[in-house]
């Protein structure tokens, strides 16, 4: 066992893990977080399995030699196509002593709490609604919860440019999320399942009833870790304290701290953190 300390890792395609990130720093101010966005190579949400579980793994395995002990994997159609590849079948060789976790899991685990008329909406990128991770995961756990999907292949090309902002974007927004709600009268919650929309999340409120919940999975993941550190303290004692915050990147420095990032993470200046760049 290696008992060296490092910061937890935190994964995306781009920018939207930043989501999940910003739970995390919130509730756990006291760890070291090293953030990792594939930005060159964004968005993964059309790409081939074999792709993505390929990219994903090269992102995982050097936040591995970045010392980390945990990776947390802040991108749905990575958890989709990828994790469960990764634990099962490439830890043992990469980080044997280390472990790697995804947002779905704990989405779909509570599942039941979103809904009152079980009948649960799910928006998401093509790749993570053509994997049937949700419809498997949910009725695994909720058999008795009807699960609809939608993929959304064009939002997430929309929020990494900032054009979600205009708004003529909105015709996308509100054209799935109409093809969604035509699938059942009944679905009173919508999981987004991607870790990019939370940033439209308001747009979102604009096209559904008031009756519909939204869910996003910032503070599931940042409780589920929280209970999953609690249970696994050999895991939580390597993880170092220091308060810091690091980021790298597949883009240059100058196309990651662009305006979209500010949209993730409203903060005075890019100074406050460290970049490295990642070479595909």
């Amino acid at each position: 066992m290696n008992n060296q300390s490092g910061p937890i890792g935190v994964f995306d395609s781009g920018f939207g893990g930043l989501t999940i990130l910003k739970e995390l720093v919130q509730k756990f101010p006291q760890y070291d977080f090293l953030y990792f966005g594939d930005n060159a190579r964004a968005p993964y949400g059309n790409r081939s399995f074999q792709t993505v579980y390929q990219y994903t793994l090269e992102c995982v395995d050097y936040l591995f030699k970045k010392g980390c002990p945990l990776v947390i994997i802040a991108c749905n159609t990575a958890s989709a196509k990828a994790l469960r590849s990764i634990q099962q079948i490439d830890l043992q060789r990469i980080g044997p002593d280390r472990k790697v976790l995804g947002v779905l899991r704990p989405t779909t685990e509570i599942a039941n709490q979103f809904t009152k008329a079980g009948h649960l909406g799910i928006l998401a990128t093509t790749g993570t609604v053509r994997s049937e991770s949700y419809l498997i995961e949910i009725n695994k756990f909720f058999p008795e919860i009807k699960v609809y999907q939608q993929e959304c292949p064009i939002w997430v090309p929309l929020i990494e440019s900032g054009e979600y902002q205009d708004p003529k974007s909105h015709y996308f927004f509100k054209k799935y999320i109409d093809k969604l709600l035509a699938k059942s009268g009944m679905i009173d919650a919508i999981i987004l399942g991607c870790t990019h929309y939370p940033l439209i999340k308001d747009i979102i409120k604009k096209f559904i009833g008031q009756h519909i919940n939204i869910v996003e999975q910032g503070p599931i993941v940042s409780n589920s870790l929280k209970n999953y550190l609690e249970k696994h303290p050999e895991i939580e004692t390597r993880i170092s304290k220091n308060s810091s915050l690091r980021f790298i990147s597949s883009e240059t420095e100058e196309n990651f701290f662009n305006s979209t990032f500010s949209h993730f993470w409203n903060v005075p200046n890019k100074e406050f953190f460290e970049y490295e760049h990642f070479s595909v």
